[in-house]
């Protein structure tokens, strides 16, 4: 009587995983401050690449990067659908840029999570009915270059690829030159990949999960984001001889703003708003500031909400130029509506963390991720693990070792349900 053979299991690799996330943290460390800073399409962030796309490689995936650097690496499926044509892929991701001294898993995880699924299916001998792509999206961040979520907003269709390739970076280069500098400028056309789904494993960068003692975040929504840079041009003059009355002072008029910004935010109820850098000019402790120049980062879920605020806060501007005989001007750097997720894939997810018994809640994620440009053009969900003290954008970010991996096979349970695979 012949034996009846075992169908394969897919199992995700904790160790292998793991091991990544600590192998690509060491790129770009500073070992005095214990961060790492591999800010968009420098050196150090070429080498994070150049290690991304071996372990790719490792697994035989077909890597692929289009033009403004995304890098895409795909598990080819069994076989072409009806129409002869290769379906559209099931796609996972994230970023592996980071903000300057950053912590080692905001972004990568995203990545080296969708290549641990991957994995599964390689070392369980699975050929998916659909292509799997795992994708690291450029600039993230937008800590060299503006906006933010660069790559994902380029590949879905948001900003044309030739005025992300002329922006300008904080130093003062060239984006599309430093693509071709670290040997990134690929051949692909932007969008040419596009999901039947997406889904994006990330820590939550915030306190929420660990504060009410859960295990995952089934991420229903994002908040709209926006983005300015206001200068303020007034009159130097002396500390000491310059009555208040007669002062056209910037400094002031921008501190205002600041205490006029967390007004908005306590009197809407939802809105956020952060004044994150701050200069004033010529900067001396006995001259009244000529210029003044600092970013605004509002956020909101709700969209009429965000727009309120947003026009709270010119309306103030405009008196308070009038009131102090100040000139003000506003640079827009982004903005991003809010986003729902898709319903049918954060129904999968939680179903996933339910089967596990998992402790979990559906959530709103406060931090932009290119989920959020890629639910443009298909249907996108996000997973969160918890971020030990709500800390993230710093060296001291982190999540326990069986948190991480346990997002992952939440990852790796819902790519399978929607590829027909059984667990």
């Amino acid at each position: 009587m012949s034996e009846t053979k075992a169908s394969p299991v897919l199992h995700l690799n904790g160790p292998v995983l793991l091991q990544q996330l600590r192998e690509l943290g060491e790129i770009g460390a500073d070992p005095v401050a214990g961060g790492r800073t591999r800010v968009a399409l420098t050196d150090a962030e070429k080498a994070g690449r150049d290690q991304v796309v071996a372990w790719m490689r490792e697994l035989d995936l077909d890597v692929q990067i289009d033009r403004i650097g995304n890098i895409f690496g795909t598990l080819p499926p069994a076989q072409k659908d009806a129409s002869g044509e290769t379906p559209r892929p099931l796609m996972m991701g994230s970023h592996i840029d980071t903000v300057v001294n950053a912590g080692a898993l905001d972004g990568c995880y995203g990545v080296l999570g969708g290549l641990a699924v991957v994995r599964a299916f390689r070392d369980a001998g699975i050929v998916p009915s659909r292509p799997i792509t795992v994708a690291a999206f450029t600039n993230e961040e937008g800590a060299r270059f503006h906006p933010d979520m660069m790559g994902s907003l380029v590949h879905a269709g948001g900003l044309p690829l030739d005025d992300a390739l002329d922006a300008i970076g904080t130093d003062g280069a060239r984006l599309g030159d430093e693509l071709v500098r670290i040997g990134y400028a690929g051949e692909m056309t932007p969008g040419t990949l596009v999901p039947h789904e997406y889904l994006e494993l990330h820590i939550e960068q915030g306190p929420i999960l660990e504060a009410e003692g859960l295990e995952i975040g089934v991420v229903e929504n994002l908040q709209g984001i926006s983005w300015q840079q206001i200068t303020v041009q007034g009159n130097a003059n002396h500390a000491g001889t310059t009555p208040t009355r007669l002062r056209h002072d910037a400094g002031y008029v921008a501190a205002a703003t600041v205490a006029e910004l967390r007004r908005i935010a306590i009197e809407s109820g939802t809105t956020l708003a952060t004044v994150g850098t701050f200069q004033v000019e010529p900067g001396v402790i006995n001259v009244i500031p000529r210029k003044a120049v600092f970013t605004v980062d509002m956020r909101d879920p709700d969209e009429q909400r965000l727009a309120s605020s947003e026009a709270r806060l010119c309306a103030f501007l405009a008196k308070i130029a009038e009131e102090e005989g100040v000139r003000i001007s506003t640079e827009r750097f982004a903005r991003f509506s809010p986003v729902v997720f898709n319903a049918e894939l954060t129904d999968v997810i939680e179903a996933s963390v339910k089967r596990r018994g998992l402790a979990y809640k559906r959530m709103t994620s406060g931090a932009g991720h290119d989920a959020q440009m890629i639910a443009r053009i298909a249907p996108a969900a996000m997973i969160f693990v918890p971020s030990r003290g709500g800390v993230s954008h710093n060296p001291r970010e982190h999540t326990d070792d069986d948190q991480l991996v346990r997002g992952a096979e939440v990852l790796l349970d819902v790519v399978a349900q929607r590829l027909g695979v059984n667990q």
